[in-house]
């Protein structure tokens, strides 16, 4: 186990090395890190359902299309500041995720699975549905700007956006750390892995299910908002159920009911299809899939799992290696030389 001090060193470390990497890496890299930090943000809400309550979601990419979409139409449609647009889309996604968490409250296991992947299924033709289209911009999708830095900050705006997500990332993550270690943490968990024995003591199970479901939706539509401030367009086909479905990829690879796994799976999800494409350009999702396999096969307990498990081997060889502090002692007492 990591001490506290090492802990805080560590995120130190990776603090400093994430503000100096826009200085050190092309605007598009730059980009493609903004990205990493927006899937960290959903793939923490998702974790807050499926590793830390159990419920499985393979729907979650129709959330993030809802904060998207509340993030274009607010700054299309009615010159809202970007920055104004995240707690907006939370609040939408909050809402819609505890309403939906409702009804599936009737439904565990792959039956919840299925009716999560018949809303991430369902979203693209509902954006597409022409009584919204004044709204959604139908096939044609919403273009938006991407921000400025303020105050004539010397950054280009890719640097500046790369920054403005690092700081609501750190700001997601510190609340749901405060979140999963207290009294709601604790009563996820419960019903994760006893429901019974949680529900015998007191704990109540289908309120807790739908807040679960809120909070999740409500982290993943607030990556939304990030991801199409980001990319600076919207559309339907940008949001098919292959997103749900990284999602879910991303949680698995950086480790079930594991914050830090949250950016490991999101770094996975963002680079490795590339990495696949320029290995392949014939069969890249065949490579992907091998990948994937490998991940697995290799660490089960996702990366996350895999550096506490390997810090935990050091930890356990340091306190097993005996310590000498001094020369042999014969029995009359002299030392050996």
């Amino acid at each position: 186990m990591t001490t506290p001090a090492n802990q805080r060193l560590l995120i130190a470390v990776a603090l400093l090395g994430a503000c100096a990497l826009p200085f050190v890496v092309s605007s598009y890299t730059t980009f493609q890190f903004t990205l990493v930090l927006v899937y960290a943000i959903a793939l923490l809400g998702l974790n807050i359902l499926t590793g830390y309550n159990g419920q499985i979601s393979l729907g979650h990419g129709a959330f993030y299309a809802i904060g998207a979409y509340v993030a274009a139409i607010l700054m299309d449609k009615y010159g809202v500041p970007y920055w104004a647009t995240l707690p907006a889309a939370g609040f939408v996604c909050l809402v819609a995720g505890f309403l939906f968490g409702l009804p599936a409250l009737r439904l565990e296991g792959l039956y919840l699975a299925l009716a999560t992947f018949a809303l991430g299924v369902s979203m693209p033709q509902l954006l597409k549905y022409k009584h919204l289209e004044h709204w959604t911009g139908g096939v044609q999708g919403i273009v938006i700007l991407k921000p400025d830095p303020p105050f004539g900050l010397p950054l280009s705006p890719d640097q500046w956006l790369y920054y403005f997500t690092l700081a609501v990332m750190l700001v997601m993550f510190l609340l749901g750390w405060n979140l999963l270690r207290g009294r709601v943490g604790r009563a996820l968990v419960a019903i994760r892995d006893h429901p019974i024995a949680a529900e015998a003591m007191g704990v109540n199970n289908a309120m807790y299910k739908s807040i679960a479901f809120g909070i999740s939706a409500m982290y993943t539509g607030v990556a939304g908002a990030l991801g199409a401030i980001a990319v600076q367009f919207v559309a339907p086909d940008s949001f098919n159920i292959f997103v749900s479905i990284s999602f879910l990829v991303g949680i698995v690879i950086g480790g079930l009911a594991s914050i830090p796994g949250a950016i490991f799976g999101a770094i996975f999800i963002q680079f490795v299809p590339n990495i696949a494409d320029n290995i392949s350009k014939a069969a890249p999702w065949a490579i992907y899939g091998v990948f994937l396999i490998g991940f697995m096969y290799l660490m089960p307990a996702g990366v996350s799992g895999a550096f506490r498990m390997a810090w935990a081997k050091i930890q356990h060889r340091k306190s097993s290696t005996p310590q000498r502090s001094g020369p042999p002692v014969t029995e009359g007492g002299s030392n050996v030389s």
